[in-house]
């Protein structure tokens, strides 16, 4: 009798932490679909003005020099963006910390609309996570979250944030929960994040002009059925993006650090990479690498593109995150797993739409150390089938890319390949 009133406890205890976390996580959810959909609508609207006049991309080297400036004397307590909320939610098992500042929201706001004005190469998704989990982190206070309970607020605010800006719900609650560790996922955040996942989203597609937002749609031609040379191929495949995502990872972290040591006034990091990024799109006499290049990872879904695109792209974005320009690492991302599995096709014997949608998910799943979001990713946006080949590629990509990621603070959750060192 005891036990069935120790389970009946439990259960109820469980239920009233639930509805305790419904209306914290339903407010950080809007909170953080809003900021999405001001980022897209911002970014469409930045890519637009660009394209229609090229020679902003002229300015790109001062204006990454006045941005590293009002980082360096407004923003510097938040210039390490996605790390320094990976860092809260890791140390905030043991330490309580004061609020993430509200500045972070305005300024990586600015800082992405500006390099994506002006021709840098860059993502959004740092943005939406960044502003996903500072806006949470505010609520902390009023709903008198204890410490240990605000961390999982700032993971439910990142989720929020990666669900809205992509429009995928069960990737970016998975995300909240897989990134903090490699080879650990936090279950203790599931149901927050979840919440704040599926609320951002709805928010995002809810909200009417001018804050109205319309995802990409990517053509998956005809997935044919999983077959033993299918899992091969996936797996050759795999290797390679993991092999790509952790170049990337070092290759943007070497950039950072060489800047880092030989330029020690910050503001001219960015002012010194925009002058290369500038000279390269001038150069190659085209802008199809620079931005989010959204139109070109849609091509590599119908057609055959120049091998090279990827490399391309990989330099272009290492040089300008690398240097200290604003944005985020994923969509980038996904332009270089698509072109790359594009011009994969070439040898691998799968259709071009699924190698390149393969590519999106699995180069982005070995870099950032997320294969199982990953995988929901590629199911939400190319079908349940073609995620059956995604999620092959995904996990040996995580596999095959070391502990080598692109966010600095996530940390080792467990042995990796029979390896407990830490990652670089």
């Amino acid at each position: 009798m005891s036990k069935i009133r120790t389970s009946l406890t439990e259960h109820f205890q469980f239920l009233l932490d639930l509805v305790r976390w419904i209306p914290v996580t339903a407010i950080a959810g809007m909170l953080a679909g809003v900021a999405s959909a001001f980022l897209l609508v911002s970014l469409d609207w930045a890519t637009n003005v660009r394209e229609a006049h090229h020679w902003l991309i002229l300015l790109l080297a001062p204006v990454g020099l006045a941005v590293g400036m009002l980082y360096k004397h407004v923003g510097s307590s938040v210039e390490a963006g996605n790390n320094l909320i990976l860092e809260e939610i890791h140390k905030e098992v043991k330490t309580p910390s004061t609020t993430i500042p509200l500045r972070m929201t305005p300024l990586i706001l600015a800082g992405t609309i500006l390099t994506h004005l002006f021709g840098g190469s860059a993502g959004r998704e740092g943005t939406a996570i960044q502003t996903g989990a500072s806006l949470a982190d505010q609520l902390a206070r009023p709903f008198r979250l204890a410490p240990h309970d605000r961390r999982i607020l700032l993971m439910a605010g990142i989720s929020g944030g990666f669900a809205s800006v992509f429009g995928t719900p069960l990737a970016g609650a998975v995300f909240g929960i897989e990134v903090l560790a490699i080879g650990s996922v936090s279950y203790e955040a599931i149901a927050p994040c979840f919440l704040a996942a599926f609320v951002a989203d709805l928010t995002a597609r809810s909200l009417p002009w001018p804050l109205q937002v319309h995802h990409t749609i990517y053509p998956m031609a005809a997935v044919p059925a999983i077959r033993l040379s299918g899992v091969l191929y996936s797996a050759i495949a795999g290797a390679i993006f993991g092999l790509t995502g952790m170049a990337f990872a070092r290759s943007t972290h070497a950039i950072a650090g060489f800047m880092r040591k030989r330029v020690r006034y910050s503001p001219l990091r960015p002012f010194l990479g925009g002058l290369l990024v500038t000279a390269a799109v001038f150069g190659l006499g085209t802008t199809k690498y620079i931005g989010l290049g959204i139109p070109t990872i849609v091509q590599s879904f119908q057609t055959k593109l120049p091998v090279h695109d990827f490399a391309a792209k990989f330099l272009f974005t290492t040089v300008t995150l690398g240097t200290g320009f604003k944005g985020g690492e994923v969509t980038p991302l996904f332009f270089i797993g698509a072109t790359l599995g594009n011009a994969l096709s070439r040898i691998l014997p799968l259709a071009p739409s699924l190698l390149a949608g393969m590519g999106f998910a699995a180069v982005f799943a070995g870099a950032a150390n997320t294969p199982i979001a990953s995988t929901l990713m590629a199911i939400e946006l190319f079908g349940a089938e073609a995620g059956v080949y995604a999620g092959i590629a995904c996990v040996v990509s995580y596999l095959c890319s070391g502990h080598a990621g692109i966010y600095h603070a996530q940390r080792v959750g467990q042995k990796k390949h029979g390896r407990d060192e830490d990652r670089q």
